[in-house]
């Protein structure tokens, strides 16, 4: 692990609290790198990784979803300037394009729907 993580303690119902991990965005990019190509992930499926990783009982879904943001940006813009695909984070992997979360995203659904199909093409 190159950095240290942040966990606070977060109640949990009641009377409980829970170990909540507070990612930050090389975190989350590392995890979205160990996605296989052409394989679409849930970001819940990020979280519960990256909590466990990290021996968290659960990992930020807000922090997750703002760092995914800014990581298909950077991707997104990089790709643009003409950055080969394997340079950037494919944040793709971490997207249902029928999703919110897809409108929101730098290139939209019909970027992340090229990029799924071209990479399961080319394995």
């Amino acid at each position: 692990m190159s950095e240290i993580p942040t966990i606070e303690p977060r109640r949990k119902g009641r009377s409980g609290t829970q170990a909540m991990l507070i990612p930050s965005q090389q975190m989350v990019a590392e995890q979205i790198r160990s996605v296989p190509e052409g394989v679409l992930t849930e970001a819940g499926v990020l979280r519960r990784r990256l909590a466990a990783q990290y021996g968290a009982d659960a990992c930020c879904p807000v922090t997750v979803q703002r760092h995914l943001r800014a990581i298909a940006e950077l991707s997104f813009c990089a790709l643009e300037k003409g950055d080969p695909v394997s340079m950037v984070t494919p944040y793709w992997r971490m997207v249902d394009p029928a999703s919110l979360l897809a409108q929101r995203l730098a290139g939209g659904p019909a970027f992340i729907r090229e990029r799924l199909a071209a990479e399961r093409r080319e394995r």
